[in-house]
């Protein structure tokens, strides 16, 4: 069973690069049909979807944070990382980690990290 764990920085100063990291447990990074997200879940703007990293290393970003935003894996470490450049209080938010397969017999969200508060101040 595949685990997720998020981890980085709970607070972040105003126009600083936020990074934060995704360990995967119980599968590798690189199997098919496997695609790592990162979401995030604030009051003020709900559920968010941030951007993917496929089974090929091909990423996908939310148009509107697509300037701002990277992410990238580290196969070695069986890790995904996403960098949110330029934070401002706005981007405070629980931020998940999730797995999403596009199989048949694995479709959806199979698999999500506990989530990590971050907050955004000076």
């Amino acid at each position: 069973q595949v685990q997720l764990q998020e981890s980085g920085p709970g607070l972040v100063k105003p126009l600083q690069t936020l990074s934060l990291t995704c360990t995967i447990s119980g599968g590798s990074i690189t199997t098919k049909y496997h695609y790592w997200t990162w979401i995030r879940q604030s009051p003020g703007k709900g559920v968010e979807w941030m951007g993917t990293i496929g089974y090929s290393g091909n990423t996908f970003y939310r148009p509107s944070l697509k300037s701002r935003t990277s992410i990238s894996w580290d196969t070695s470490r069986n890790q995904f990382t996403l960098q949110l450049r330029s934070v401002t209080p706005e981007d405070a938010a629980v931020y998940y980690c999730a797995r999403f397969g596009v199989q048949t017999t694995d479709w959806g969200f199979g698999s999500w990290g506990q989530g990590t508060q971050v907050t955004v101040s000076s």
